[in-house]
């Protein structure tokens, strides 16, 4: 059963606050400056100077699932999102919570705020809905730019890996044809600049929903920001999650012990000089990708200044998991070139990055993005739900602080509706809000007792005070149950499963009772999620070539089979 939220200490405005989220894609944990990146972010790292930064806050391992628990403040199973549509198993895919699109049995905050007075803007990736009546113009937004898909190229009107016919663009429900002269950072920002002028002066607050499309998957930046970073990373990926980590500790995010390197991380020495020179770029486009959408964040920020709202604003920035590991695509070879020609993208290095090109950042710079952590997206490491969340404005009394306490995703969405004073009658969420650490009345707002359940896509963790219960399955995990302490720990390294067997046994019950109480069904033996998603393309878009789907889903067997092959002969 759904517990309301309780809302205390709530601070008075002459009138309520804007409310802007900011939602980047895939942006580990160390990827801004202000967490502790080389990767120059100063409109991020001033919002975090004149906000709070949570260095303990987790979210779910993938786009979808975060974005429903952004936007309801319940958990993902019971808002209908349990993964990714695109990754279902037939098995699942009858059951209400795993429809992979929003429940209309939800409601969404931003229909909250509309209802109570608030003007409601999005312009970004939606990923929660195709029909219209689950497009975000049918869920509360007055006015929407959305990206309904995984992912889109950041160039042109085009789908980005090959389940898709098209890119599903959509402005206020209707379908949208991107203009000639198109970077989604820029086109985002434009227009949700657009939805603000169009009602500034009108003496009502407004709540602008900005999801990213940066950093996903392809990896693209104009030509000026990936060259400030072409010399950045010659030195390779393990000497960048070295040089992150101690940052980090520096600035107080994390502790200084538990360093780990994950498997799937290869041996930079070992590569040849153009190998390296070619990784090396692939990250530079990743930093200016960051760069860029950091300078977009600043115009729209610049905007509410010269409108006068800059003072009655509130900024929430986050990301919904952490750096995406994928990098087979960049790869030489016949099948790459294949899928890749099917769209009519590029892996050169002189233009990597650009229209045209395709790129990631491949699991080795992963590793460094999310340092000094273990995982990434997908997985329940920390790596793949430990991200940057910083709140900045009105609330905020500890500026420039750091908050070690436990948050989670769907905080936020409660959070917004204490700041934007929506009385709690109104709201049904297991959320809790964030305020009174925001206004230095508490150190946190979950006790040594309260546990935050969490599963996606087989890969599952139990959250209780500093502890955390966590299983990965294959290819990186190994499907068996750990228990970390994150705070001493945050890169999991020291598994306390068999020294503290009592809390081991007790936290693996409490996880049974969050799946019972949130509709949690088991994974098949079987289940790969890049298989099945390949699988689903088939049998959902006759359009797609089965030929590329087979080779596809081959490769991703073939390689699962190399690396389970390394680990039992290492």
């Amino acid at each position: 059963m759904l517990t309301a939220v309780i809302f205390v200490c709530l601070p008075i405005y002459a009138k309520p606050p804007n409310i802007v989220l900011i939602l980047a894609d895939d942006l580990g944990y160390t990827d801004i400056g202000a967490y502790g990146s080389e990767v120059r972010t100063p409109h991020l790292d001033a919002l975090a100077e004149q906000g709070i930064r949570f260095s303990n806050y987790h979210t779910a391992a993938s786009c979808a699932p975060t974005r429903a628990m952004l936007l309801t403040g319940i958990d993902n199973h019971l808002a209908g999102v349990a993964n990714i549509p695109e990754a279902i198993p037939p098995e699942q895919s009858d059951h209400p919570n795993y429809q992979g699109v929003l429940s209309p049995q939800v409601e969404t905050i931003e229909s909250k705020l509309l209802s109570s007075g608030y003007h409601t803007y999005m312009s970004g990736k939606w990923h929660l809905g195709h029909k219209p009546h689950e497009r975000p113009s049918a869920r509360g937004f007055e006015r929407t730019v959305a990206m309904a898909d995984t992912g889109s190229d950041n160039w042109e009107q085009k789908p980005y890996i090959p389940i898709y016919d098209k890119a599903n663009w959509y402005k206020d429900g209707a379908e949208l044809v991107l203009p000639d002269k198109y970077y989604s950072s820029e086109f985002l920002v434009d227009e949700m600049i657009g939805f603000v002028d169009s009602n500034a002066g009108d003496g009502k607050p407004f709540f602008a929903y900005l999801p990213f499309l940066a950093v996903h998957i392809p990896v693209q930046a104009p030509r000026d920001y990936t060259e400030k970073y072409l010399e950045a990373y010659k030195e390779g990926w393990h000497a960048l999650r070295e040089a992150r980590h101690r940052r980090a500790v520096e600035l107080g995010l994390v502790a200084s012990g538990a360093r780990v390197e994950m498997e799937s991380t290869a041996d930079w020495d070992s590569l040849t000089l153009d190998d390296k020179r070619y990784h090396a770029k692939r990250m530079a486009v990743y930093a200016g990708m960051i760069e860029a959408m950091d300078f977009h964040v600043g115009r729209l920020v610049n905007h509410l200044t010269d409108l006068g709202e800059i003072d009655n604003t509130v900024f929430v920035f986050t990301s919904d998991n952490g750096a995406e590991a994928s990098g087979s695509m960049n790869q030489a070879g016949l099948l790459s070139s294949f899928l890749l020609g099917l769209r009519d993208y590029s892996v050169e290095y002189e233009t990597l990055g650009e229209r045209g090109s395709f790129n990631t950042i491949s699991a080795s710079f992963a590793s460094a993005s999310v340092g000094p952590l273990a995982f990434y997206k997908f997985y329940a490491g920390e790596g793949g739900m430990r991200v940057p969340l910083i709140i900045t404005g009105q609330p905020v009394e500890m500026k420039g602080s750091v908050s070690d306490a436990f948050a989670y995703v769907t905080d936020v969405a409660a959070t917004i509706l204490e700041i934007g004073e929506i009385p709690a009658d109104k709201t049904e969420m297991t959320g809790r809000s964030l305020l009174p650490i925001l206004s230095g009345e508490r150190d946190g707002v979950y006790t040594e007792r309260d546990v935050v359940g969490y599963e996606v896509g087989g890969n599952a963790a139990l959250f209780r005070g500093d502890y955390k219960l966590v299983m990965n399955r294959a290819p990186m995990g190994d499907a068996k149950w750990h228990l970390y302490d994150i705070k001493k720990d945050p890169g999991e390294v020291s598994d306390l499963a068999a020294s503290e067997p009592e809390r081991f046994a007790t936290m693996l019950t409490q996880y049974s009772e969050y799946t019972e109480a949130n509709g949690v069904l088991p994974i098949p033996d079987d289940y790969n999620q890049g298989t099945q998603i390949l699988l689903n393309a088939i049998n959902a878009r006759l359009n797609v070539p089965l030929i590329a789907s087979v080779l596809f889903a081959l490769l991703l067997l073939g390689g699962w089979l190399i690396y389970r092959g390394r680990r039992q002969s290492s």
